[in-house]
């Protein structure tokens, strides 16, 4: 047999050259099983040996990176599930707050219910206690013996009541009298009460009428007193505007005569005496209105 891989060309069979007593000799490697023939052992490269085996087992690797990559992913998705889990911003935060919250508001509202079943039964429990009650005490009173103890507890209070009635009708007259007596007092108080009231009242209106004649007394005095004033200031401005008139009137008849004397002592002068060249030419009758100067000053008035 001739080996096909290895890094000698190998021989065939018959040219190996040993025998069958050195082939028995020859000792198997420590990797091999004992009673290998290492005639049927192929030998080949190591680069050779790894590609054989990275074809076999690579299904497995792809498969055991894909389980890896699972375990990895779900893993961190259990982490970031643990993470978030208390957050409250969140879509499932807030879902869940809304869940707990529901949940909450039910176990207080079956709590309440609770109770109210509990109470409901307490009260029933009760109710039927007193229905028990209530029948034995029946059959209890209808016993021969309690008839008759009830019989003649009813005629006892029965005479007690009727003597009740005829001492009240024997006291109703007494108190009729006294009740009478109280009650005309009572009206006689009231009158007399009443009759007060209306004498304060009275003088109060009297006291209140005078105090408005006062006023109304004193209103009009104040009044007669105000047109006697002004009376009296009319007749004051009346009198003075009679003194200014008397008194404007003589002073322009003054006035009036010391012009009338000025006129007659300008007369006599300019009779007496000539005319200076001055004035000659304003005495023409081209000049009318021009006089000689009146009591004595420098100017000329017109006439």
């Amino acid at each position: 047999m001739q080996v096909r891989f290895g890094r000698r060309s190998g021989r065939t069979k018959g040219s190996t050259g040993m025998n069958n007593s050195e082939k028995e000799e020859i000792p198997y490697p420590p990797l091999l099983p004992s009673k290998v023939d290492l005639q049927q052992v192929t030998i080949i490269p190591h680069a050779e040996w790894e590609r054989i085996r990275d074809s076999l087992g690579r299904l497995t690797r792809e498969a055991a990176a894909l389980r890896a990559e699972r375990t990895a992913k779900k893993k961190m998705h259990v982490q970031s599930q643990e993470l978030v889990k208390h957050w409250t911003n969140t879509y499932a935060g807030m879902k869940e707050q809304k869940l707990k919250a529901k949940q909450k508001r039910d176990e207080e509202i079956e709590a309440e219910r609770q109770i109210l079943d509990l109470e409901e039964e307490i009260y029933k429990q009760g109710e039927r206690k007193k229905a028990i009650e209530n029948a034995k005490q029946y059959q209890f009173y209808q016993t021969e013996r309690m008839k008759s103890f009830h019989s003649g507890l009813l005629l006892s209070r029965v005479m007690k009541e009727r003597d009740a009635q005829i001492q009240f009708k024997k006291n109703s007259v007494k108190s009729d009298k006294k009740w009478e007596e109280q009650v005309r007092l009572n009206v006689e108080k009231a009158i007399k009460e009443e009759q007060e009231k209306e004498e304060k009242q009275r003088r109060e209106r009297c006291a209140l009428a005078e105090d408005h004649l006062k006023q109304i007394k004193q209103h009009e005095e104040e009044e007669e007193e105000r047109k006697k004033n002004e009376e009296k200031d009319a007749e004051e401005i009346k009198r003075q505007n009679l003194l200014y008139e008397i008194e404007m009137k003589k002073k322009l008849s003054k006035k009036q005569e010391e012009i009338n004397e000025s006129r007659k002592l300008f007369f006599r002068v300019s009779t007496e005496t000539p005319p200076s060249p001055l004035l000659q030419g304003c005495l023409l009758p081209g000049c009318p209105g021009l006089s000689w100067p009146l009591g004595g000053h420098g100017s000329y008035s017109r006439l």
